[in-house]
This record gives structure tokens, C-alpha cells and sequence, in this order.
């Protein structure tokens, strides 16, 4: 089982945290990479994406999600 992890990014100027499992933070970090950009910079525009109730941690997890079955799907 995985851990969650909690990091600290900046949204807009300001400072906040993000808890998601290693996985998670992983993926994200490659989808970062592969787009040549920031993991922050990448968050803030999953950040930005988001609904009003969307959790960002959640927003960021169906962002994984997405891009993953985009890949398997070609």
C-alpha cells in the first residue's frame, strides 16, 4: 500500500499543501517532464481547470487518470 504524501506547492502566489500517494506524485512528475514544465506549474494549471467543489488533491488523481488512459488509447 502507499503512503500519502504531503507536499507544498504555490498556487497564484500563495503557498499550499497537496496530499497524494507516491504513485500519484510520480505520474505527475513524468507528465511534467515529458511537457517540459514544472511539476508546480503543471499543478497550477490543474489548479486553474478545476470546479469550484473539486478537492485539488481529487482533481489532481482524475488528472492522472486522464492522462494515462490518453496514452493507452493512442
Amino acid at each position: 500500500m502507499s503512503l500519502v504524501r504531503k507536499r507544498s506547492v504555490k498556487i497564484a502566489g500563495h503557498s499550499t499543501s497537496v496530499s497524494l500517494e507516491d504513485p500519484f506524485w510520480q505520474i505527475l512528475s513524468d507528465i511534467a517532464a515529458e511537457q517540459k514544465r514544472s511539476l508546480n506549474l503543471l499543478i497550477e494549471e490543474v489548479d486553474a481547470g478545476r470546479g469550484e467543489d473539486e478537492n485539488l488533491s481529487s482533481a489532481l488523481r482524475v488528472f492522472v487518470l486522464h492522462s494515462l488512459l490518453a496514452k493507452c488509447m493512442g
